[in-house]
């Protein structure tokens, strides 16, 4: 319906006008980067997925390597809802179940506003982005603890780490600033229909994606400020 997952990323952060070039890597099915074509690439985004980051499966394990790699290498790198998990658990912090359960729907995050000054892809980007963001969520783990030397940049009063920062080089998203109300919309019927939330719960869900618009062109700039080094 969107054009796959890769498109919408492609979509929200890519800039035709510039003529980038986007690769997709399907690591869940074995496909990876070459280690000797990672510094042809100006930055890597890891998306989000339906398995668990804390999982010991073997493309789970090797796409840890390759964020410790990329690390190593000051590649930008920016992790969403799995990304960012999965980010977080490669550098050393701590991830796990939401203490509180599934997160769906629209979700005020506030930004720490003395952090902000701190990253430069949000100093400059930040005069018209206001202190609290709506996001869309979708997401039932959660980070517990960020690695040494990260940032926690935002929480929200469901999650402790809504996004963190590594020096200008790692970025994590616990939400889904790609997303639009349409996708979360099927994909809450899809859980729904697989019995993986309650109908209850999905009414909640969908009612407050009604009554409340996310802040989708504000997470789309700070992506892209970051993945760009400007803005």
């Amino acid at each position: 319906m969107y054009g796959g997952y890769f498109n919408v990323f492609v979509n929200a952060f890519g800039d035709d006008d510039e003529g980038e070039k986007w690769d997709l890597f399907r690591v869940v099915e074995g496909e990876f980067p070459e280690m000797e074509d990672l510094h042809k690439y100006s930055g890597f985004v890891i998306s989000g997925s339906p398995y668990d980051a804390y999982g010991n499966e073997f493309w789970i394990l090797k796409l840890c390597f390759l964020l410790q790699t990329l690390d190593a290498m000051e590649k930008k790198v920016l992790g969403i809802c799995f990304g960012h998990q999965v980010l977080c658990r490669a550098l050393g912090g701590k991830i796990g179940k939401a203490y509180s359960g599934w997160d769906i729907g629209l979700r005020k995050v506030r930004l720490a506003r003395d952090l902000t000054s701190s990253f430069s892809f949000l100093s400059n980007c930040m005069d018209d982005i206001p202190p609290c963001l709506s996001i869309i969520e979708c997401h039932q783990d959660e980070v517990w603890e960020v690695p040494d030397g990260a940032e926690v940049i935002a929480f929200s009063e469901k999650t402790s780490v809504e996004m963190f920062g590594i020096g200008e080089h790692i970025l994590g998203i616990q939400g889904h600033p790609e997303y639009t109300k349409d996708i979360v919309l099927n994909l809450i019927a899809r859980l729904l229909n697989t019995n993986l939330i309650e109908s209850g719960f999905a009414e909640d869900a969908k009612w407050r994606l009604e009554v409340a618009e996310p802040d989708r062109k504000s997470w789309v700039k700070i992506c892209k400020s970051f993945l760009k080094g400007r803005y």
